[in-house]
């Protein structure tokens, strides 16, 4: 048996998410029935973590055991052969046996974009949350700071999420504009259900005046969903990149999404 990690990107507004589900088609099913066709076995395949309906992944990490006499480098060429034209595997790997995507991963990073102008756009709404202005930016640019550091983050949890803790520590946390595109980046060592949209929308309820600009600490204090922004739309969320390595996470510059 050998254990293959891949690298994948995928426009995430045709499935119901990344986890396998009875009554939808998702990621995983598409890349474990493609692989089941390649390889002539059964392959249960291993996310970094579960992208909800209609989110998108640029740098999405799986990996899989797998008996095949495929070379592992070739899986990205095979499977783009028979993958849909929205899953594509930029780069394919052997790795050791004790790789494991979600398990292994030291942190991520997740990009929201959003676009601000009265209307809108056709080409590309996919991917922008569409806000109408005014919207201050700058105080939303000073406010995304605040969420850096290790917290509790319950404020920023989907009510009823079965987890253990409710701290993360988020290593960087910034807004970036571009034009009328603006682009909400943060790193973490992991993310609450729906954290990133929940922090997203808190950033844009900001920006409207709707919360107060240096309201951040005070709802991480509070540790209520209910003093929290909107959860903002799925279609803006894009999973950027899973670390391996803790010092590559630290060194992502500034800027980047």
């Amino acid at each position: 048996m050998r254990n293959v990690k891949l690298i994948m990107e995928y426009d995430g507004s045709c499935y119901a998410g990344w986890q396998r589900q009875e009554n939808a088609m998702t990621v995983q099913q598409q890349l474990e029935e493609a692989l089941e066709k390649l390889c002539g076995e059964a392959i249960q395949v291993t996310g970094s973590g579960r992208t909800d309906s209609g989110v998108h992944a640029r740098g999405q990490t799986a990996n899989f055991m797998t008996s095949s006499t495929i070379p592992p480098d070739r899986f990205s060429f095979a499977l783009n052969s028979v993958l849909p034209y929205d899953i594509r595997v930029s780069r394919s790997e052997e790795v050791s046996m004790d790789f494991h995507a979600q398990f292994s991963a030291t942190g991520r990073k997740y990009r929201y974009s959003m676009i601000i102008n009265p209307h809108g756009t056709a080409i590309g709404r996919q991917y922008y949350h569409h806000i109408i202005p005014p919207l201050d930016v700058q105080v939303m640019k000073k406010a995304a700071t605040d969420f850096i550091g290790t917290h509790d983050y319950a404020a920023f949890m989907a009510a009823g999420s079965p987890v253990k803790s409710t701290i993360r520590t988020i290593y960087k946390s910034e807004i970036v504009q571009e034009d009328s595109l603006l682009h909400f980046m943060v790193i973490a060592n992991g993310f609450l259900y729906n954290m990133v949209r929940i922090m997203a929308g808190t950033l844009i309820d900001m920006g409207k005046g709707k919360i107060e600009p240096e309201g951040i600490p005070k709802i991480l204090a509070s540790r209520n969903r209910e003093k929290a922004g909107f959860t903002a739309p799925a279609n803006g969320l894009t999973l950027e990149e899973v670390y391996y390595d803790k010092q590559k996470r630290l060194d992502t510059p500034d800027g980047m999404y």
